[in-house]
């Protein structure tokens, strides 16, 4: 594109983007091209949401759109551009509870209901919606069981204990729990796709899967486990969701906490995957999971593996890509273009190390002696 025919605001995003070696209409895969006027614009003026909303729109497009979140994020570009609906956002979540009883129920019909076909041709066989563990897999299904065998020699389950799986999606870890380790399990999720087709898939298992919100869960557990759902929980609600799995385990237990994690302790998340992929969510840091976990439990391991799930939603956009015709008559291209800059945007921003993946092992009480890391 002629440096001639740009307006301002096309030169100026021309400049901060060659900060990160991507070319405004040049031709490597990373490289971004204008389809239509009002982009830069869009971008100045909204941040990422101008600039998710207009890739939706069909006006830029990108070859490899994780290479160029990789790229952009790794040259920090996303704290050069802070317009006043990013402020805006970031104040609402600081003020309001978004996560409260009412609002937790949203993001199980926008995102979890989308239907149960559509996530069966994305994920693995257990339909496991989170990072899988690649350290000796070489395919998604090895690298999501291998997470999943990790998570239950982690927690030292033995046949006959009683499990609580806070947020159990479509029951990969229970059924996987159940049927290797002999233990029972109890999930609660907020999808009603997600409940009907788990107790679908592991009738004739000891599990029981509830329509629930996490603060009403009662009972006591020898084990808790929690694989990807703090993401949903937002700071002001963290203590409380700590006093639940403390109220929850019984004293000695154990409680695997896995979960995305920030390096940016502003409030809030991503405007455009608030509004479009996981409304009301909110990523937490290293010292807002401790602070909720002060006094009632011991850290006894932190592992962060998060360079796995660059790995693992790349998985998932091929599987996406192989299996999109047929979905395209009812879902449009429009949600094609949001779902492809949802996976490839997260996978660069993993890539770029900005967001980290962790797994805590808390205990109720410590463990005696120490506790030893499994890998």
């Amino acid at each position: 594109m002629s440096e001639a025919r740009l307006s301002s605001s096309e030169r100026y995003l021309a400049e901060l983007l060659s900060e990160a070696g991507i070319t405004l209409g040049g031709d490597r895969p990373w490289d971004v091209r204008l389809l239509r006027p009002g982009v830069a614009d869009r971008v100045f003026a909204q941040g990422n949401l101008g600039l998710g909303e207009s890739y939706m729109d069909g006006d830029w497009t990108c070859d490899r759109l994780d290479e160029f979140f990789h790229r952009l994020l790794r040259a920090g570009l996303q704290h050069r551009v802070s317009p006043a609906r990013v402020a805006f956002h970031v104040l609402k979540a600081r003020l309001l509870n978004r996560q409260n009883r009412r609002r937790a129920w949203q993001v199980g019909e926008q995102h979890y209901d989308l239907g149960n076909a559509f996530y069966q041709a994305m994920l693995d066989p257990r339909m496991t919606y989170t990072c899988g563990y690649w350290r000796e897999a070489e395919t998604l299904a090895q690298a999501q069981e291998a997470k999943l065998d990790l998570i239950c020699r982690k927690l030292g389950l033995e046949p006959g204990m009683r499990v609580l799986d806070i947020g159990c999606g479509w029951g990969s870890f229970m059924g996987y729990a159940a049927e290797r380790y002999g233990v029972e399990c109890v999930g609660v999720t907020i999808s009603r796709e997600q409940a009907a087709w788990a107790e679908q898939r592991y009738a004739g298992l000891p599990l029981e899967f509830r329509l629930q919100d996490y603060r009403e869960v009662e009972g006591e557990f020898d084990r808790i486990v929690s694989v990807g759902m703090f993401e949903h929980v937002g700071r002001k609600n963290y203590r409380t969701y700590m006093e639940v799995a403390h109220r929850c385990l019984k004293d000695g237990g154990l409680f695997l906490l896995h979960t995305i994690g920030s390096n940016d302790p502003s409030p809030g998340s991503d405007p455009w995957i608030d509004r479009y992929i996981f409304p009301n969510g909110e990523l937490p840091t290293l010292a807002q999971i401790s602070r909720a976990a002060e006094r009632l439990f011991i850290v006894e391991d932190l592992h962060n593996f998060g360079a796995d799930y660059d790995r693992t939603l790349m998985a998932w956009h091929a599987n996406f890509q192989a299996a999109w015709p047929r979905f395209r008559e009812q879902l449009g291209e429009r949600f094609h273009r949001m779902w492809e800059y949802y996976l490839l945007s997260c996978a660069g921003a993993f890539r770029a190390r900005d967001l980290q993946l962790w797994q805590w092992v808390l205990a109720k009480g410590g463990v005696p002696g120490g506790y030893r890391r499994e890998s």
